[in-house]
């Protein structure tokens, strides 16, 4: 296969997978059947396994790969910037809100910890869950925030959005999600030190005495 032949063919491969995280989504791995797949692709059987020799396990790879690529930009990048923290969070926040569609798209992390796949997948998925959870940690534990704690609260964190999904499209109300999402940044933020703020010549300090008291105790 030519150099051109190959790209092609991956970027056939690839222009697939949206519509097959949205298959999966809408059946399950178990209710997505290769005839499903086959019908709302537009490929036939031979052209499936043309583009996934591994078939339907496959498939769901490429969507995980998809979906870690996704979380990568929308919820990571965020976390990482250098603005102040409330402002990664928000950005976080409203990355997942993208991601799910404002809650009206279903988790496929929890999909494939359902009935068969959850054997198959269980690592990958487990490993991007937790990626989430110590992006989170990492931002608070550098904002001082004690490492149990920051874990506590990044697990919290990823709990409260995945029930909110749950919850969302269990009563075809997309409030709570909506809600989870705007309140969450506050959430993360709450009992964090201020951000030390640059002082001039003869500038007062931006902390009372008795804070900068607190601040030394929290520190011993």
């Amino acid at each position: 296969m030519s150099i051109v032949e190959l790209i092609f063919f991956f970027m056939t491969k690839a222009k697939h997978i949206p519509k097959l995280l949205q298959l999966f989504r809408d059946n399950g791995y178990d209710g997505a059947t290769l005839s499903k797949i086959s019908k709302e692709i537009g490929l036939g059987k031979a052209s499936l396994y043309h583009h996934f020799p591994g078939g339907k396990d496959e498939m769901v790879k490429a969507v995980l790969d998809y979906l870690e690529s996704e979380t990568e930009e929308n919820i990571l990048q965020p976390l990482r910037s250098d603005e102040d923290v409330l402002a990664r969070f928000q950005k976080m926040c409203d990355g997942i809100g993208n991601m799910f569609d404002g809650g009206k798209q279903p988790c496929m992390f929890a999909i494939l910890l359902m009935g068969s796949s959850r054997n198959v997948f269980h690592e990958k998925v487990e490993t991007l869950l937790r990626k989430w959870i110590d992006a989170i940690a990492s931002v608070l534990i550098a904002e001082g925030l004690d490492k149990d704690l920051a874990v506590e609260r990044g697990e919290n964190a990823v709990l409260m959005i995945e029930g909110a999904l749950i919850l969302s499209q269990g009563l075809n109300d997309f409030a709570p999600f909506e809600r989870v999402i705007r309140q969450l940044p506050q959430q993360l933020c709450q009992d964090l030190s201020p951000s030390p703020q640059p002082l001039g010549p003869s500038a007062p300090s931006a902390l009372s005495s008795s804070q900068r008291s607190r601040n030394r105790s929290s520190k011993n």
